[in-house]
């Protein structure tokens, strides 16, 4: 079979497959024409490098259970080199959970500390939402806002991001990338807009923000080119949370609703506020929208909905 056959079947980008082939996880064979020749073996190991992407295996590390295949075995994980592998990652997200979980214990210290001599007489407790969501959120509905979606090219609009370049969405070339649109950020100590809670899909932003962050990795693993997010706030306040949730990708600002008013995205107002974004993903492939996530509940589980979607 062709490499776009392939990478079809597998699910994968045809990038990917070429990228397995650096690492030498994919050795096909050659036509006359000198065309690549792809076996169902090498549809096998493609889907079984993607499959231990989902577990966070990363590609680099697939070596050990595509020789367990090579070498006859019906699963990649009944040697003793992929049983090393497994324990060996487990040990890594061990070490990365006991860092982060003492990173974040001491940032909520110190946020609790600053938070309390700042607004003393306002504030008892600091809830850290950018970990949790309070109960009982209204669950949006699909009021079919986005049904027209699909298809769409993206316009010939540029914003500015928060790693200081201006990103034109019509020209993201080839590809596959992840768009997310949300209202606004709030910062820790400050109040959001009045009955937030309230409004169904509103609140979450950060939490989807880590979700996203958390997932970046597995998602270029799938073929995802690009990660943005999304809103109508400045970058100087868009820097801002990027910078404190250590997000690996940027923030797009679009204050004057350019890209809702030339898709017909929906948005809502707020109290302070006239126009937001309602939180909506994009699918972008070769520059049209492949799929559209929306309504999107809840927000700090939708980047593992993303990722499923794309495997």
């Amino acid at each position: 079979m062709r490499i776009g056959e392939l990478a079809e079947r597998a699910r994968v980008s045809i990038k990917a497959v070429r990228y397995y082939e650096q690492l030498g996880l994919v050795q096909p064979g050659r036509l006359s024409n000198g065309y690549r020749n792809y076996s169902d073996h090498d549809l096998r190991v493609v889907s079984e490098i993607r499959a231990l992407a989902g577990l966070g295996i990363n590609s680099a590390r697939a070596a050990p259970f595509i020789e367990c295949l090579e070498t006859g075995h019906q699963h990649s994980d009944e040697c003793p080199a992929s049983l090393a592998d497994y324990r060996y990652s487990i040990a890594e997200l061990d070490r990365t959970i006991a860092s982060l979980t003492s990173r974040r214990e001491h940032l909520a210290d110190r946020l609790q500390q600053g938070a309390s001599r700042t607004f003393r007489t306002e504030i008892t407790t600091v809830i850290d939402y950018s970990k949790v969501l309070p109960d009982n959120l209204p669950v949006p509905v699909d009021d079919g806002a986005a049904d027209h979606l699909v298809g769409l090219a993206l316009p010939n609009l540029t914003f500015s991001a928060t790693d200081k370049r201006t990103v034109n969405l019509s020209g993201l070339g080839a590809g596959r990338s992840v768009v997310y649109l949300y209202p606004l950020t709030g910062v820790p100590g400050i109040d959001l807009p009045e009955g937030w809670d309230a409004i169904p899909g509103a609140r979450g932003c950060s939490t989807e923000a880590c979700d996203f962050r958390d997932h970046f990795a597995l998602l270029r693993d799938v073929g995802v080119e690009n990660v943005f997010g999304m809103s109508s706030q400045d970058t100087d306040y868009q820097g801002e949370v990027v910078d404190r949730l250590s997000l690996p990708f940027p923030m797009l600002s679009d204050p004057t609703f350019a890209l809702a008013n030339a898709m017909t995205l929906p948005t809502f107002a707020a109290p302070g506020h006239d126009r937001l974004y309602t939180r909506l993903t994009l699918i972008v492939k070769d520059g049209v929208v492949e799929h559209v996530f929306y309504p999107i509940f809840p927000p700090n589980t939708h980047a593992q909905q993303v990722l499923d979607w794309l495997q």
